[in-house]
């Protein structure tokens, strides 16, 4: 069983970003600008975005980040929105989810130009992905397919299960596992909450990629001897033993589940660290105008 390390994966990854970024100063290029725009207090949100900020100042891009109040309207926040669209020197920029609930996060994600649309999230984008054409895509799939590919884990001809099946992880999964490419070629079957006989079908799975939200779901009969386990999962459950009260517990039953695997993630240390790694991937991409062009 061999252990996906997330954590120091990301770290080289970071490092290679790093001497791009030293290539581009020498020559005298433009440095990639990435910006972040975070509304409201919500405590994992800031913790995302200053973790996105000091990764930008290790590899030696610029960043900006753009506070707004929870009572900012809709219309104030679209118009920021166009401000970043229409500042040349950014290449790139996010708009930290969750929003406050009196904002519509569709009509947010749709003002976003599909050129700086680092996330990934634009229907633009999303159908480019689905077509195989050049885009920048979501930043978890992305960081998902980067492993795979880092650990030279085989996908031909595998049987993938996606067990969720949301925008911005399980859908995007299921198109990329399932394309022709270097990681692709799976026979997908995408799960859910309501799928029937699910311990059944995860029983079939070569790979599964866990994104359901559902602490310690997968449990050990659930998965095939030799199976590849990408936990996606972070949920917080109560623990007395820890100082902060919780720990952090993926998707998957992680200590029944990981001696049956061939390849499994952790949580933490995972999927997560090389999901800020993937956006700065994409900000290097925009900012070398390799998706649109000039």
């Amino acid at each position: 069983m061999t252990i996906i390390d997330g954590k120091a994966l990301s770290e080289k990854i970071k490092s290679e970003i790093a001497q791009e970024v030293e290539k581009i100063k020498k020559g005298g290029g433009k440095i990639p600008h990435l910006a972040a725009v975070l509304v409201g207090d919500n405590p994992a949100s800031k913790v995302y975005v200053r973790n996105k900020t000091r990764s930008c100042e290790k590899v030696g891009f610029k960043s900006t980040l753009v506070r707004k109040g929870a009572g900012v309207t809709e219309q104030e926040l679209i118009e920021t929105v166009h401000a970043l669209n229409n500042d040349d020197d950014i290449d790139g920029f996010i708009v930290q989810l969750p929003l406050p609930k009196h904002i519509n996060e569709e009509k947010i994600t749709l003002a976003i130009d599909p050129k700086k649309d680092v996330d990934g999230f634009h229907p633009v984008n999303f159908g480019r992905m689905a077509l195989g054409l050049p885009c920048y895509l979501p930043a978890t799939p992305f960081g998902i397919v980067t492993m795979l590919e880092r650990y030279g884990i085989e996908t031909s001809g595998k049987h993938a299960v996606i067990v969720g099946r949301s925008n911005i992880v399980g859908t995007p999964m299921s198109i990329l596992l399932s394309r022709k490419a270097k990681v692709g070629n799976c026979t997908v079957t995408i799960t859910h909450s309501r799928t029937q006989g699910l311990s059944g079908i995860l029983r079939q799975a070569d790979i599964i990629v866990a994104a359901i939200g559902i602490p310690n779901f997968i449990k050990k009969d659930m998965v095939q001897k030799g199976a590849v386990v990408i936990d996606v999962g972070i949920n917080r459950v109560e623990d007395a033993s820890r100082k902060r009260g919780y720990r952090l517990v993926g998707d998957v039953d992680y200590e029944a589940v990981a001696p049956l695997c061939s390849y499994i993630t952790p949580v933490p240390g995972g999927v997560g660290p090389m999901t800020v790694t993937s956006l700065l991937l994409n900000t290097l991409k925009a900012s070398r105008k390799e998706v649109y062009g000039s």
